[in-house]
This record gives structure tokens, C-alpha cells and sequence, in this order.
């Protein structure tokens, strides 16, 4: 009766965050659990005058259509080279720009920094696209840069040429992201102990070595921890720049996974092969977040599970 009174009372003080966190449940099995008896579509003929019900099992009919499908191949391709692409580049460039911000003695003008690197986040891709085309066309100021200093003789196409796409799609998800996903690694490094720089210093190590030696290895859990749910994302490549920046020039090596959905599952009307590809998006990203994570349980690193 006791353990019983006491557990109510604490349950009374806490039902305020109870409410909430209900909510939060609430939320995402209606809009994250629910939707998944959608998947069914991928094994049917689907149309939406019969529905779900009524629709014709037609097996593993779309995926075998998908993976016979040259096009999806190379979209395949595309999705997984710029996912890796923007993991690198800005899973590094985040972590530098924490470190580097760090560093930065005065508090007034660590503040003017951050305020100004955390902004293009909050950029509508549609605005992020704008400014790399007026900055990448002919008479752009990159090419007026290239001509002035005698790099170039005429002004580049940037967007005509198939190299060059996939190098500002990584650009435009650095310049937009490096600011914002350094927040938490500034949160970890300022709770990391201070007495550990002071040990630090007192044992001749300079800003360098405190980096590499107390820093870093401060940081390293939360790196981990990121790393893991990153990789799992490495298929969720992009779809509104891809989309925005992409023309008929450079198809080939522009389309990802989400817009030959948009394409072929909703555009066409053919709903069963948009909801195959998301399907083999989600399976190879549950494969790929369970293998690094038995990976670094075995090196003995932090894991999500």
C-alpha cells in the first residue's frame, strides 16, 4: 500500500509531463505507425477507386519491376552518392565549426557567429536554389571571379554540366547545415569538465593538443551516437534541391529516389511502385543502422541500442 500511495503521489506531481509525453505517443502512432498498413500497396495492384480492400495482390510484382527498371537503378545510385557525399562533408564540417567556435576567446563576437551560421537553416530551400543560381549563372559572381582572376576564359554552365551537380548540392547542405547541427556538439563540449583543459595546460599542452587530447575525446560518444543515426539517413538524400536545381542536362545524375517517386508513384498515378521504393528505402536504412550499430558495440563505442 505504500510503494502504491507513493507511486500515485509521484505520478500526480509529474501528470503535466505525462500529459504531454501521451501526446507525443499519440502523435506519432497516429502519424508515424498508423500509415504503415499503407505499405500494403506495394504487394497490389492498387487503384484508388478500389482501395486497400478491394485491390488485387499482385505479390513481389512492383519490386521486381523496380530492380528490373535501368532508370531506378541509376536513381539508386544517385540517391546513395550524394547521401554519402553530404554525410561526409557536413558530419565533418559540423564538428570542426563546433571546435573552431569554441576557440573563439571573445564572447561577443562567438555570439555574433553563431547567430549568423545558425540562419540559412531556417532558409526555404526555394531561397537556398535562388541564390546558387544567381551565383553560378553566367554573369554570376563566381564566373565573374573565374574571369577576373583568368581561371576561366568563358563563363561555366554550372548547371549544364552533369560533374558539377553533385559538388553544390554538397556545398548548398554545408552552407545551409553546418551551423545549425553544430549546436550540439557545442553543447557537449561545454560539458566537458573544465578542470581537464586546466590538467591540460599544466602539462605544457597547448590549444592544439587540448583539442585532440580533451575535446575530441569529450565529444566522441555524441559523435558516435550521431554517426549511427546519420548513416541511417544516407538515402534521404534530398528531394526539394535535387529537384529545384535539376534540368534535363543533368537528369541523369539529379534524380533521387523521393522525385522518381514523385515521378512515377504519384505524377502517373502507378501508387504500389512509389510505395515499393519507400519501402526498400526504409529496409536498407534499418540494415545499415543495425550493422554500424553491432559495429560499434563490438568495438566497444557508443550504440543506440
Amino acid at each position: 500500500m505504500n510503494k502504491k500511495s507513493i507511486s500515485l503521489t509521484q505520478l500526480k506531481h509529474q501528470k503535466v509531463l505525462l500529459i504531454w509525453a501521451a501526446v507525443i505517443v499519440v502523435y506519432g502512432v497516429v502519424f508515424y505507425y498508423l500509415p504503415l498498413a499503407g505499405w500494403v500497396m506495394a504487394f497490389q495492384d492498387y487503384k484508388p477507386v478500389t482501395g486497400l480492400l478491394h485491390s488485387k495482390f499482385i505479390g513481389f510484382d512492383k519490386f521486381i519491376r523496380l530492380f528490373s527498371d535501368v532508370t531506378f537503378l541509376r536513381v539508386i545510385r544517385n540517391t546513395l552518392a550524394m547521401g554519402v557525399i553530404n554525410l561526409a562533408v557536413t558530419f565533418f564540417m559540423a564538428i570542426l565549426f563546433a571546435i573552431l567556435l569554441n576557440e573563439i576567446a571573445c564572447q561577443g563576437g562567438k555570439k555574433v557567429v553563431q547567430t549568423i551560421s545558425y540562419l540559412p537553416h531556417f532558409l526555404s530551400w526555394i531561397i537556398v536554389t535562388g541564390i546558387l543560381h544567381d551565383a553560378l549563372s553566367g554573369t554570376g559572381i563566381i564566373n565573374q571571379l573565374l574571369l577576373n582572376f583568368n581561371l576561366v576564359e568563358q563563363p561555366i554552365n554550372f548547371f549544364a554540366h552533369e560533374k558539377y551537380f553533385w559538388p553544390i548540392v554538397a556545398f548548398a547542405n554545408v552552407w545551409k547545415e553546418t551551423g545549425w547541427n553544430a549546436i550540439i556538439y557545442l553543447a557537449a563540449i561545454t560539458a566537458i569538465d573544465p578542470s581537464l583543459y586546466e590538467a591540460a595546460a599544466i602539462d605544457g599542452a597547448g590549444r592544439w593538443a587540448k583539442i585532440k587530447h580533451v575535446t575530441l575525446p569529450g565529444i566522441k560518444p555524441t559523435i558516435m551516437i550521431l554517426l549511427l543515426m546519420n548513416i541511417g539517413n544516407v538515402l534521404n538524400a534530398g528531394f526539394e534541391i535535387q529537384y529545384l536545381l535539376g534540368n534535363g542536362l543533368v537528369v541523369n545524375v539529379s534524380q533521387t529516389i523521393d522525385i522518381y517517386v514523385l515521378k512515377w508513384g504519384i505524377s502517373q498515378g502507378d501508387y504500389a511502385i512509389g510505395t515499393a521504393a519507400g519501402i526498400f528505402k526504409s529496409v536498407v536504412s534499418i540494415v545499415l543502422i543495425v550493422i554500424c550499430n553491432r559495429i560499434a558495440k563490438r568495438h566497444g563505442e557508443e550504440r543506440l541500442f
